[in-house]
């Protein structure tokens, strides 16, 4: 090992904000990708329950035989189309109406997800026709699968894993209560 003088100490000792901060990033993406995966599946099939309804069952499958280009525009407007509303949700914050503003971003935010994933299920096959986003999803899949492995490895993740077990046999036990049935 190096003495604290050598110049290679030094270096190692400028470099922690850096590795500080890309840790940091690492766990904040990891997040971003934890909401996208717990909310993607049940808020597309709370979506696909919705899409029962004759208008948008027929929209479902107008969506589903789309060329791969024409799937990619319509697989990216909920981004484009809730930007706005973003934008308009920080705009309030900036105003002082925090409560508000969060409130607008994390319902955006949700919507968002439900609607990308659902259009994702109904255009994945046209999309993946594309060289470059089936590249680039492949590259996507490794990724998120090592961040999210990084995610469920950690302390947090498991004292979480362990406090929902215990939440959801305490309302089960409660929604079995014979109390609770008693008018």
């Amino acid at each position: 090992r190096a003495p604290p003088s050598s110049p290679g100490a030094a270096a190692r000792l400028a470099m922690w904000p850096l590795r500080l901060l890309r840790h940091l990033l690492r766990w904040l993406l990891a997040l971003l990708v934890l909401f996208e995966e717990w909310g993607w599946e049940p808020l597309q099939r709370a979506l696909g329950r919705l899409a029962r309804l004759p208008p948008l069952a027929a929209l479902e499958r107008a969506i589903g035989r789309l060329r791969p280009y024409p799937a990619l525009a319509v697989f990216a407007l909920p981004a484009l189309a809730l930007l706005p509303v973003k934008l308009a949700a920080l705009g309030l914050i900036a105003k002082g109406h925090a409560l508000l503003g969060v409130s607008v971003v994390v319902a955006a935010k949700l919507l968002g997800t439900a609607l990308v994933a659902r259009l994702y299920q109904l255009t994945q096959p046209a999309l993946l026709q594309l060289d470059w986003f089936a590249r680039w999803h492949a590259r996507w899949a490794v990724f998120k699968e090592r961040l999210l492995a990084l995610a469920r490895a950690s302390w947090p993740w498991r004292v979480a894993r362990v406090l929902k077990r215990q939440w959801s046999r305490r309302f089960a036990h409660w929604r079995r209560s014979p109390q609770r049935r008693k008018p």
